[in-house]
């Protein structure tokens, strides 16, 4: 009866990258996900439909789907917390570690925690076939401070890209390339929300740590959209994609003009890492970094000594 409840409201539209309000498809806490760890820190709230994590002294939590997923796209409204919350990382991501652990995929946004007087950073990441070697990380400012409100944090994964959404504005997308190989996220995953101690990376490169006495720290996810096929209905992505009406959008892998307008506007403004500028990293990019000499301009102004070594 659970699955059955979590697989209607993924049966109800064609798979096209839409807004809630235009498209509710929203799925309850209770209806599609589990505790994962933590469990006296995960409190669900307004009947069971959204869910608030924490970290304190005790512990950190989180959770993840019901189910693993073949493709699709999945959204979550999500508030941060406030105040001092250096070390603090909050994520929501798509992942088969616990499956696959030596050869996982991940399709991360990841944000992490400031001191007094600044904002949250978000990164973003993803690989493929457990290639963690290879960081694929962006980071980025917002154009709004996401302990204020809730806002929507949107990731779209198909066997051709990876795009990822912030109030329905494409902040990142990426085309899979045959030279990628198995680096670009293929085998089913399921979907996270966590909360945790990140001090030894988060802020600053480490240099600012967790602090127990600004906690507990409560990170509030709601809103729900799960439009994916799940793993059990078959192991196909192809098929899958079939089943659900996805004609078309499998074998697409552009956004559509005004995406992309939107997309270097943020990107041009807000963006303040990517690996695929960072020359003393990889001197010679990863085969899917797309150039664009506005990004890169952008970048070696606001961080010369990585990204000042030219195209």
């Amino acid at each position: 009866m659970v699955r059955l409840l979590v697989i209607l409201p993924l049966l109800c539209s064609v798979f096209l990258h839409v807004s809630c309000a235009e498209n509710p498809s929203i799925v309850s806490f209770h209806q599609g996900f589990d505790p994962l760890y933590g469990e006296l820190n995960i409190i669900p709230y307004e009947g069971n439909n959204s869910v608030q994590i924490s970290m304190d002294e005790r512990t950190s939590s989180g959770f993840h789907s019901k189910l693993m997923y073949v493709h699709g796209y999945f959204e979550t409204s999500l508030k941060l917390p406030g105040n001092y919350t250096a070390g603090v990382v909050v994520a929501f991501y798509t992942s088969n570690e616990h499956k696959y652990p030596f050869y996982r995929d991940e399709i991360d946004f990841e944000f992490l925690g400031h001191i007094h007087g600044q904002r949250w950073l978000l990164q973003t990441n993803f690989y493929g076939n457990g290639s963690t070697n290879r960081g694929r990380e962006e980071r980025y400012d917002l154009w709004f401070d996401p302990s204020e409100d809730f806002h929507r944090y949107g990731i779209l994964w198909t066997g051709n890209r990876i795009t990822y959404y912030v109030d329905d504005v494409p902040i990142r997308h990426v085309k899979r390339v045959d030279a990628m190989g198995g680096d670009f996220p293929a085998k089913e995953m399921s979907l996270f929300g966590t909360i945790w101690n990140g001090s030894n990376w988060a802020t600053a490169g480490g240099q600012y740590k967790l602090d127990l006495n600004y906690g507990p720290f409560i990170a509030k996810y709601s809103s729900f959209v799960l439009k994916g096929c799940p793993f059990y209905l078959s192991p196909k992505a192809a098929r899958c994609s079939d089943n659900l009406g996805l004609v078309g959008l499998e074998n697409s892998d552009d956004i559509t003009g005004e995406e992309t307008g939107r997309m270097h506007a943020f990107r041009r403004k807000l963006m303040t890492y990517s690996y695929c500028y960072d020359r003393k990293r990889y001197v010679v990019p990863l085969p899917e970094c797309v150039f664009n000499s506005e990004e890169f301009e952008h970048l070696k102004k606001f961080d010369p000594w990585t990204f000042g070594s030219g195209k």
